[in-house]
């Protein structure tokens, strides 16, 4: 049986910082914030919602959520998923965490995302 996903009601920003740069801290009010940081830059995805300065952004995407927890040891689901979505031409931003997938899409290609992924018997909650 196919995973469950949802999509999560907000719309996300992706942000590229310097790799010096400091985070303010309310930047995880939000309901959703992921941040990566490498020697390079520091990344964040958050909601459109929030004003962050950042030295370039990228607005307008959708997140498609694999309901979760999942047991770490599973494995294939992702990549299938990404499979499908390749395979209709949706590029996608992926980021995993302990407990599940999120699965990122431009906000103009959501539906043909998630009728591709019904298609591949994927349920969406509501």
């Amino acid at each position: 049986m196919k995973s469950k996903l949802c999509v999560l009601e907000d719309f996300f920003t992706i942000h590229r910082l310097s790799p010096d740069n400091e985070l303010p801290t309310w930047l995880f009010d939000g309901s959703f914030c992921h941040i990566t940081k490498t020697v390079d830059e520091i990344s964040v995805i958050c909601s459109s919602a929030i004003q962050l300065d950042s030295l370039s952004a990228d607005t307008g995407w959708s997140c498609i959520k694999v309901i979760g927890p999942l047991d770490l040891t599973l494995t294939g689901l992702l990549a299938d998923i990404l499979d499908i979505l390749a395979k209709v031409k949706i590029s996608i931003i992926a980021v995993s965490t302990f407990d599940t997938d999120y699965i990122f899409v431009k906000s103009t290609k959501t539906k043909a995302a998630i009728d591709a992924l019904r298609q591949a018997d994927y349920i969406f909650k509501q």
